[in-house]
């Protein structure tokens, strides 16, 4: 519920498509730059295998007219010929190298200078990528001399050749790898995008809408999502969602009733209360009546109407806001004790022993009106127990309060030589309605007290193995901050 003023706050999945990103287009925009990497991971290999491959060709049919011209006799071969063998292999010169002579088998228009010499004896896979883009960077008509095994027993040959040829044929390679890998990319792209939409997206997707429409009455089990059959993680959290949402629905009934009934017990409580407090001044006005049956009852009748407005008090003081914080500091237990037992009336009443046994100055870091109603709860419990008990020698009724500190926390005990805590009472000791031991009793004193108790960030529970019944607390010091340390040394 929000507070009046303020605007509900509206969740994501509500958001128009113009102000939010959803898994879809994320998805998306993911698959994009990935593919786009890959391509070019694809690329740079193939336009440098390319270049190779075109320069090898080149070497191949070098040795093929090396070997024409190299067979006929010398200067038998036409300059016609030898330029229509050039042309065809793409060349304007080929020489070959055996021993130590170097021999020029054919030329045709040799430009002045060579702007580049390729080396495909010692070329290694960087040198042939970098190369390779250097001769797509480049402009103009530039003369290349390609190096290269030769057949038989030369040591190598040589081919000159253009290099804007090479160029043309890379930039159309390019083009065409870029058209197969665009047209590859989209149809990749688009059958992992849907891959992963059926998948993972469209779930997700119903998995959020589900949690918005619960979110908007909670309390419906018709907004419980209906898990699939999938094993994977999605289906684990589907299950889980499911089984979480149907204990929500189910506490959330219970919570419903219990409120309602709460409330009504609250009215109900408030006139009776009011009723029996005008039964007790009537009651009050019985006790000075000389009759002896009337004086025999009277006090009975008064504990009855006692008990029953204090029944009444603690149901409604259970039933309202949480506990307001405590305000802590550091006070004496022994006057707080004294005080407990005069409330009580354990003060005047001579059939119930009481022994104080608290460290003489012990000090505790509480809430003074917390920690009286801490111990007066425990206290009239312990009471209650021992009403009704028959006396005995051996094991008087009495209620025993003991204090102690060990170090930094405060212990405090209440115990009383009654029957003890039957185990049906134990298992729900410190709930409200549950946890009392007594016919008619509510329980609300130790819901109340070990409320209390955690608000000091404290603990309270049943000792073992005690005769009746021992509540120990544990009550911690507040821990100091380093700064108040240093501020009280500088005022020393």
């Amino acid at each position: 519920m929000s507070s009046a003023g303020e605007k509900p706050i509206e969740p994501a999945f509500r958001l128009g498509p113009m102000r939010r990103l959803g898994l879809s287009g994320k998805l998306l925009l993911l698959t994009i730059p990935l593919v786009l990497i890959a391509e070019i991971l694809i690329y740079v290999p193939s336009i440098a295998n390319f270049r190779i491959n075109r320069l090898n060709d080149r070497l191949a049919a070098a040795n093929t007219a090396a070997l024409v011209l190299d067979a006929a006799p010398l200067g038998m071969v036409p300059e016609s010929l030898s330029r229509q063998i050039l042309s065809s292999i793409g060349a304007r010169a080929v020489a070959i190298k055996m021993g130590q002579q170097r021999r020029l088998l054919a030329s045709a228009d040799l430009p002045s200078q060579i702007d580049h010499d390729i080396d495909m004896r010692s070329m290694t896979v960087w040198s042939a990528i970098v190369d390779a883009f250097e001769v797509m960077l480049e402009t103009g008509d530039q003369t290349m001399r390609i190096i290269g095994p030769a057949p038989g027993g030369a040591q190598f040959i040589e081919v000159v050749v253009d290099e804007l040829p090479l160029r043309q044929a890379m930039y159309r390679f390019s083009s065409n790898l870029l058209w197969v890998s665009l047209g590859l990319a989209i149809l990749s792209a688009g059958l992992v995008y849907l891959a992963l939409h059926y998948l993972f997206v469209r779930p997700m997707r119903n998995l959020t809408a589900n949690l918005v429409a619960f979110h908007e009455n909670p309390e419906s089990s018709a907004r419980i999502i209906v898990p699939s059959q999938r094993a994977d993680e999605i289906g684990v959290a589907e299950r889980e969602l499911s089984d979480m949402q149907r204990d929500l629905v189910s506490m959330l009934h219970q919570k419903s009733r219990l409120a309602a009934l709460g409330l009504a017990v609250s009215k109900i409580n408030h006139d009776l209360r009011n009723l029996l407090a005008s039964s007790q001044l009537l009651s009050d006005q019985l006790a000075s009546v000389p009759d002896p049956r009337v004086q025999r009852f009277a006090p009975k009748l008064m504990r009855s109407l006692e008990r029953a407005i204090a029944f009444c008090q603690s149901t409604l003081s259970y039933g309202r806001a949480q506990e307001a914080a405590p305000d802590r500091k550091m006070i004496l237990v022994e006057p707080v004790v004294n005080e407990v037992r005069e409330s009580a009336g354990l003060a005047t009443d001579a059939s119930i022993g009481w022994v104080n046994a608290i460290e003489r100055g012990l000090m505790i870091d509480a809430d003074p009106d917390q920690l009286f109603r801490i111990l007066l709860n425990l206290v009239r419990n312990a009471a209650q127990a021992l009403e009704g008990q028959p006396q005995s020698d051996v094991a008087p009724q009495q209620i025993r309060i003991t204090g102690r500190r060990e170090g930094a926390v405060t212990i405090l005990e209440v115990s009383d030589t009654g029957p003890g805590v039957p185990q049906r009472a134990r298992d729900h000791l410190f709930e409200a309605f549950q946890g009392s031991s007594r016919p008619g009793g509510s329980g609300l004193g130790l819901a109340i007290a070990a409320e209390l108790v955690r608000a000091h960030d404290g603990d309270i529970h049943l000792v073992e193995g005690t005769l009746g019944a021992t509540f120990r607390i544990s009550l911690p010091d507040r821990p100091v901050e380093l700064h108040s340390i240093r501020n009280e040394r500088a005022r020393a």
